[in-house]
């Protein structure tokens, strides 16, 4: 993908989202891992940011709890493109957009 190198993320099993999502077979919520990827963002770019949108995210296969992520970034003007991956499966991809540049 882009010019960022990928920054690494686990979700702990003890997290409080887990328990419901779902009940004897636990899957990390997507929200979870939107919530990483603008973590992804800020650390990149050592400054927060406000999210404008989510005009495009799939989550084509699931993440365990305990298994390492890795997210890739490529950031263009106000959106920037993601992809996740644990070891060769993707497991969300797709685009945010940021009130104001990526770039300052």
């Amino acid at each position: 993908m882009g010019g960022h190198p990928a920054l690494q993320f686990t979700i702990d099993p003890a997290h409080p989202a887990l328990p419901g999502h779902f009940p004897g077979q636990p899957v990390v919520p997507g929200v979870l891992i939107v919530d990483r990827v603008v973590d992804a963002i800020e650390a990149t770019l050592a400054r927060s940011v406000e999210i404008d949108g989510l005009p495009q995210v799939k989550f084509p296969s699931p993440l365990l709890p305990g298994q390492a992520a890795d997210i890739e970034l490529d950031l263009r003007g106000t959106r920037v493109q993601f992809v996740v991956r644990c070891g060769e499966r993707v497991i969300a991809q797709g685009a945010l957009e940021l009130r104001g540049p990526a770039a300052t």
